[in-house]
């Protein structure tokens, strides 16, 4: 294997400081996450989930972001999945965005919420047929299966169930999660690993900015 210890690379793409930060958080990661779109970035909406059972043990994992507003960032699973297990005994979580190609990473903290009914009905129906088949297949998500033709077969035979343009039911187990964020890290890249890093944490009904060392 190729010896890693000597492969870095110099971040020289931009810089922040703390007059160019939003007051409100959201948006300035709401700012952010447009910049990457509009670049063309390969899924900028995606994110690391972490997350840590009644007893601690942490996990993480990928998904993507589907909401991103003053009630939090929303984002959808299996409720008897291994995330979904996790927050249901230990309701919070930290999320992890990384833009390479822009130098930044942002962290966002804080207790987790599920997603009214109504908004997961909406969500599900608006997905691909494909995927709302997909949701029902992979029950319980996380679980094992013998193999790759059981999931095959299970996903056949859900076409069958609903042929042609048969309404798919959202299923009870899955839906969303949102998290109430409490607390924001954003954080560019710079040069000499000098990185600029700003923390946001509620003060009363305003948010209080932090310079952090690098």
């Amino acid at each position: 294997m190729t010896d890693l210890t000597g492969l870095r690379l110099s971040y020289t793409r931009a810089e922040l400081r703390r007059t160019a930060l939003h007051a409100n958080p959201l948006q300035q990661f709401q700012a952010w996450l447009q910049e990457a779109l509009e670049a063309g970035l390969r899924e900028p909406y995606a994110l690391s989930l972490a997350t840590a059972d009644a007893k601690g043990r942490p996990s993480v994992r990928t998904v993507l972001l589907r909401g991103a507003g003053e009630e939090g960032l929303t984002f959808y699973t299996n409720f008897e999945s291994h995330k979904g297990r996790d927050l249901g005994a230990n309701p919070q979580a930290e999320l992890l965005f990384h833009w390479a190609e822009h130098e930044r990473q942002v962290r966002a903290y804080g207790p987790v919420t599920r997603v009214p009914d109504d908004e997961a009905d909406a969500y599900f129906h608006a997905r691909p047929r494909e995927s709302q088949l997909a949701a029902h297949a992979s029950d319980p998500q996380s679980a094992p299966i013998a193999s790759r033709e059981a999931l095959e077969a299970a996903f056949a035979n859900l076409h069958a169930r609903y042929p042609g343009e048969t309404p798919v039911p959202r299923p009870a187990f899955w839906g969303g999660f949102r998290v109430q964020v409490q607390e924001w890290e954003f954080w560019q890249g710079r040069a000499n690993r000098l990185h600029d890093r700003f923390r946001y944490t509620r003060a009363g009904g305003d948010w209080r900015i932090t310079r952090l060392m690098p």
